[in-house]
């Protein structure tokens, strides 16, 4: 099992990049993974559910919504931003990770208030 790194919150001092901003009330992470990487995603899940207290959705090893691989998602509000997204970058190992507002427009949510870290991967937005 691939192991996290526990970095405490309140210690890391990385600066958010300039196209990151906090300008929404609320937010969902995307975390892709695959057979390879379940591990870390179960671990990850389980970190942000039970030691950070966000919600969490299913891990989910189909392939889902607009996301073209597996994946689980995080929902966090304006006032966890700060904190959460700085932990996910230091956490999130070779994982890809979308970042969007949650707007109640979803086209516009996974297209234009979106930040990547890692690989960028094409989502499927005929859905939409």
């Amino acid at each position: 099992m691939s192991s996290i790194t526990h970095t405490r919150i309140n210690d890391l001092t990385n600066a958010l990049s300039n196209d990151l901003s906090n300008r929404h009330d609320s937010y969902h992470a995307h975390f892709y993974f695959d057979e390879s990487s379940l591990a870390l995603a179960t671990a990850l899940q389980t970190t942000i559910r039970d030691e950070l207290g966000l919600e969490v959705g299913n891990l989910n090893t189909r392939l889902v919504g607009p996301h073209p691989q597996w994946s689980f998602s995080a929902t966090f509000s304006h006032d966890d931003f700060a904190t959460f997204v700085p932990w996910v970058k230091a956490n999130r190992q070779e994982l890809s990770v979308l970042i969007h507002a949650v707007t109640g427009d979803d086209l516009i949510d996974h297209t234009e208030h979106v930040h990547w870290l890692g690989t960028q991967i094409k989502l499927d937005l005929s859905g939409f």
